[in-house]
């Protein structure tokens, strides 16, 4: 009786005109990939949830499938599987990867996670041409771009239906922007890239901003680093691997709204556009049925934010560069 109510309370809020997503989690079996799965597990938009790894998914998914939500799970495991478990897909989550260590940039991981997401995005043009790509990969800055030239090689890039996860960087502007008085509930747009000092938040515009004003040099800098605060606080044994599984649900979940017909729905994300100079900028973007529906212009920034955006913009069009030429 209790697993058939917790069923029903899981898909009570499903439309019977809502489109049910298939969706893969590619790297399900490491720190981000369990608790994303988990989470896509219990979201009522998901009704096939295909993991895969290079180890351990099998378990992963026997252990998913144990709850009684609306998604069916299934486990794939090794290269040659990999196709497989993305065919038909409608949205490929990408946490897979090797995570930061203690005195890692998340430059320093290019060279491993660059091969993983170019093997991944070569079986994902053949798979699933058409579904929405979600990297969370790090270095995004230059994974996401790596992703970009593999579809385009292989005759099936579209713009609007890739994107770099940013949404770790909000959530934490959030946290420490809501920790002061009367500031519960903000929601501060985070541009740039999703690596250090590439990490823009616009706290100016941010309405009520007076109470934190004398800290807004300090909180730009805690937020661009927030990442390194989990990586000493776990002692050389991980990097933001549940915060980064909560962000990563919480795009997906928004995307599959918007693509299910839910308007104005709109978030940050690193994409292609042509705002700045580099050729992939995180912005907001109105989010729709086919994706990318709108790209939407930052805004005016603060005197700080315009130095801070000047001194980072050639960072980041380096990492981006780094990406593509990986490629070529």
């Amino acid at each position: 009786m209790f697993s058939k109510t917790l069923a029903r309370n899981l898909t009570a809020k499903v439309s019977s005109a809502q489109r049910n997503y298939k969706v893969a989690v590619l790297g399900a079996a490491g720190g981000i990939g369990q608790p994303l799965s988990l989470l896509l597990k219990l979201d009522p938009k998901v009704t096939e949830l295909n993991l895969f790894d290079v180890v351990r998914t099998p378990g992963v998914a026997a252990d998913l499938s144990h709850i009684p939500s609306r998604a069916t799970v299934k486990g794939f495991v090794g290269s040659e599987q990999l196709e497989q478990a993305l065919k038909g897909m409608d949205v490929v989550v990408i946490p897979a990867g090797v995570p930061r260590k203690p005195g890692m940039t998340r430059d320093d991981l290019f060279n491993v996670n660059a091969s993983i997401v170019k093997e991944l995005a070569e079986a994902s043009a053949k798979a699933c041409p058409n579904a929405m790509f979600l990297i969370i990969s790090n270095p995004v800055n230059s994974t996401v771009p790596i992703f970009a030239q593999i579809l385009k090689k292989n005759g099936v890039y579209n713009p609007k239906r890739l994107f770099g996860v940013t949404t770790l960087d909000i959530s934490r502007a959030n946290t420490f922007i809501g920790a002061y008085p009367g500031m519960a509930g903000t929601n501060v747009p985070v541009i740039g890239g999703h690596a250090g000092t590439t990490i823009l938040p616009l706290l100016s515009q941010v309405p009520g901003n007076k109470v934190f004003e004398a800290d807004i040099p300090a909180l730009t800098h805690r937020i661009q680093f927030g990442g390194d605060e989990v990586v000493q606080a776990k002692e050389g044994t991980g990097s933001a691997t549940l915060s980064m599984a909560y962000a990563g649900h919480a795009f997906a979940t928004r995307l599959m709204s918007a693509m299910n017909g839910e308007q104005n729905v709109v978030e940050c994300a690193f994409v292609e556009n042509n705002l700045t100079e580099s050729p992939f900028f995180s912005t907001p973007v109105r989010l729709g049925k086919n994706g990318v529906e709108e790209v939407l212009p930052f805004g005016k920034l603060s005197a700080f934010e315009q130095e801070t955006f000047n001194k980072m913009l050639p960072d980041l069009k380096a990492q981006v560069k780094k990406g593509m030429d990986f490629v070529k």
